[in-house]
């Protein structure tokens, strides 16, 4: 695992952008996995951009969505569908096919778990993964005490995921359960990028980068990948040791 450490949060999400543009341009069938979430927003939009403006090779790639909250429909401004299609699928003229999230209103969730499954090893594994870090050190919708070798599952929200989580949406909403790709999945994906920005997530940073890996903090099985990145802002590494820096 590497960490890197950005001025700003801009200049974080251009490297993000990047490296999206760069797996593509040499891999034009590969599988991206994305989160939603604030951190992610810049990322993709300058992503979209940059994809559109060079020509971007894109109709054979793959697109993933990390997570959905359960029972949120996909018009819902907070749901995870919504942003991906706004964000990056809309925008990128994305074929029906190239597209592959959790349908968190489907009777059978277990199902759409063992679709996603079946979707990941048939085009060959996941070669690029973008995620975020909740407050709580989840990655994804994998909480507190989540099992590291999980593919696919339905989980209990953490009360802090629960709390925080408002902040996606523009009305108070009922928020109880998740489905998420797992962390074996991150495990075997050819490359993740951890991405966080802001002093909010100094502490949290903190622990997943300098304390031992524990599934009580998921996010410090980032610790054990063999190509995995932590790339933060400088406000966010604020709490960090000098010893941990990879100063960009």
């Amino acid at each position: 695992m590497q960490t890197k450490i950005y001025t700003n949060y801009e200049t974080l999400s251009a490297a993000v952008a990047q490296i999206m543009f760069d797996t593509i341009q040499q891999k034009p069938n590969a599988v991206i996995c994305l989160a939603s979430g604030h951190t992610p927003l810049l990322p993709c939009q300058l992503f979209v951009q940059k994809a559109n403006d060079e020509h971007l090779h894109i109709s054979e790639t793959t697109f993933i969505g990390l997570d959905e909250w359960v029972a949120v429909p996909p018009e819902n401004e907070g749901s995870c569908h919504y942003f991906l299609y706004n964000t990056i699928f809309n925008p990128l003229i994305l074929q029906a096919g190239q597209i592959h999230v959790f349908n968190s209103m489907a009777e059978d969730l277990n199902a759409e778990c063992e679709t996603m499954d079946a979707v990941i090893e048939h085009n060959g594994g996941i070669d690029l993964m973008i995620v975020g870090i909740g407050m709580n050190g989840h990655i994804g919708f994998n909480e507190p005490g989540v099992a590291f070798n999980n593919l696919s599952h339905v989980i209990e929200l953490d009360k802090t995921t629960i709390e925080v989580g408002q902040k996606y949406f523009p009305a108070a909403t009922t928020l109880s359960r998740g489905i998420t790709i797992g962390l074996q999945h991150l495990m075997n994906a050819k490359q993740v990028l951890l991405i966080a920005n802001g002093e909010k997530k100094a502490s949290i940073i903190k622990k997943t980068i300098e304390e031992e890996v524990s599934n009580q903090i998921p996010a410090t099985i980032m610790q054990t990948h063999s190509n995995g990145m932590i790339m933060i802002d400088a406000a966010a590494a604020s709490q960090l040791s000098k010893n941990y820096l990879y100063e960009v």
